[in-house]
């Protein structure tokens, strides 16, 4: 198989998320809506805590503002993955189809995060959208290039991070049945540690200092400071390497997990 053909199965893989998606409606209407109040839910309790011209731990309301509707948009970026998937197919012995097909199952389910994602950035753009023209919220925006370009590969390696602890999780299923446990506790702790809910650095010191070493600090709060310029170039540096070092550390862990689950692995099901 060229190169060409096989970037084309990928592609027809990312397309096939959309279609998939959209055969449950409903349940993706009220999904978007969910979002839509948590977000505006958020957005009106920090307005009301910081008023214009009132700051707070070094964030004005605008400042604060852009990172609660940063977090939104980014959410939908880095906190979306269908790798959900994985513990199941593992479960109900579905994972044998594709290690009989030509196909590398880390790249499929790549492919249909790329799928994924970009249909909440679409979406996520419209609902952001229609926000700024109703309520028009104080929003800061960066124009140093030099924060744009890391903020950027922040949020490159910020996906890379989500999508390994994703999979992660799903290897559970080797092992054990029950994937959806440990799934629902990582998903529960995900929006404190990642600080979708407000921004780690109000938090005391000695709090923040353990969560600077942790992969969830550099998944939304992280790539957010970098783009609202409040990190030095020390500081957005190192973090960096931080989060490359577990984007390959979570990697490697993955393929050795992978490997291991491989040898012992009994299909049953289909």
């Amino acid at each position: 198989m060229s190169k060409g053909e096989s970037m084309k199965k990928y592609y027809i893989i990312a397309r096939n998320t959309w279609d998939e998606v959209f055969t449950y409606r409903a349940s993706f209407v009220m999904w978007r809506v969910r979002n839509i109040i948590q977000l505006l839910s958020i957005y009106f309790l920090w307005s009301v805590v910081l008023p214009p011209g009132k700051t707070l731990l070094g964030y004005s309301q605008s400042l604060m503002l852009t990172y609660i509707l940063g977090t939104s948009l980014l959410d939908s970026i880095v906190l979306s993955s269908r790798t959900y998937i994985v513990g199941e197919e593992i479960n109900n012995g579905n994972l044998m189809n594709f290690l009989l097909r030509p196909i590398n199952y880390f790249a499929y389910w790549f492919a249909k995060d790329a799928g994924d994602k970009l249909m909440n950035i679409c979406f996520s753009a419209v609902e952001l959208t229609l926000i700024f023209l109703v309520l028009r919220p104080p929003f800061f925006l960066q124009t140093n290039i030099f924060y744009i370009f890391f903020f950027i590969c922040s949020v490159i390696l910020s996906l890379f991070n989500y999508f390994f602890l994703n999979f992660l999780l799903g290897l559970i299923g080797f092992w054990s049945p029950e994937v959806w446990a440990p799934r629902f506790i990582f998903i529960t702790v995900l929006g404190f540690f990642a600080g979708s809910l407000f921004p780690l650095d109000i938090l005391p010191n000695a709090v923040y200092n353990i969560m600077k070493f942790l992969p969830f600090f550099y998944l939304l709060y992280f790539p957010l400071k970098v783009y609202l310029g409040q990190l030095s170039f020390l500081e957005i540096t190192s973090g960096l390497l931080i989060s490359s070092f577990w984007a390959f550390g979570i990697y490697f862990l993955v393929n050795i997990i992978w490997k291991k689950g491989l040898k012992s692995y009994t299909a049953y099901g289909r």
